[in-house]
């Protein structure tokens, strides 16, 4: 239960958030904030807070009609059109995370669907994908966006997000756009030098994978890794 304390109000949370980041702000700052103003009766924050007591938890806020929203005093029917819009766009963030989820069980399994999602860009483009220690996927990241010619790889930017993600294992893949998936010798290169350096980090590289357009090649595979 969301506890509403009349007339007690926290100061400038926007710039708090700023300062900060938003992971700093509580529930009921970040919805004063997507609010923005109150209502004749309340101050925005004491009507994010009666919002969220309201709905109890914010699975039930999820859930909630527009109907529902409007019975809330000082909740109009522009503002629960907001929230409402506000909610589904969460979803839709949600949900958009977790298409990639899953877990990696087979190189080859993993190697065809990157060819749907990768094979026909122009540009090369790297991507690592952060595991858990059971190899379920936690996130996915494109690291660089390159010319056809080149994409320089910075292990650096590869680990930064493992540690972010506390990720204990790394998978890399990336596209030739040119369609033949044999690495070049800087693939080679670039896959030695993220290898040690996972190694120094206590971080499992598993396996890095080049596209092309019929075809993918496994540094794992063909026990390069």
């Amino acid at each position: 239960m969301y506890e509403i304390q009349e007339n007690v109000f926290p100061l400038q949370p926007r710039e708090r958030l700023l300062a900060n980041g938003a992971e700093s702000l509580s529930e009921r700052e970040l919805l004063a904030i997507l609010l923005r103003t109150g209502s004749k009766d309340y101050h925005v924050f004491e009507l994010a807070g009666r919002v969220l007591e309201t709905f109890v938890n914010l699975e039930n806020l999820r859930n909630a009609t527009l109907k529902e929203l409007e019975m809330i005093k000082g909740i109009g029917p522009i503002k629960a059109v907001e929230l409402q819009a506000m909610i589904e766009l969460g979803k839709r963030i949600h949900n958009a995370s977790r298409e990639f989820q899953g877990t990696i069980m087979r190189s080859e399994t993993f190697g065809r669907k990157m060819m749907n999602e990768l094979a026909n860009l122009e540009q090369e483009h790297l991507l690592a994908v952060y595991l858990d220690n059971r190899n379920h996927i936690i996130a996915k990241k494109t690291i660089f966006i390159g010319t056809v010619n080149s994409a320089p790889a910075v292990p650096r930017e590869i680990l930064h997000h493992a540690v972010r993600f506390i990720a204990t294992g790394i998978l890399v893949v990336h596209n030739h756009p040119s369609g033949n998936p044999e690495p070049s010798e800087a693939d080679i290169q670039f896959t030695q030098n993220l290898e040690n350096s996972c190694q120094m980090l206590g971080t499992n590289l598993i396996d890095h994978l080049v596209v092309g357009r019929e075809d993918y090649f496994s540094f794992r595979e063909k026990n390069l890794l």
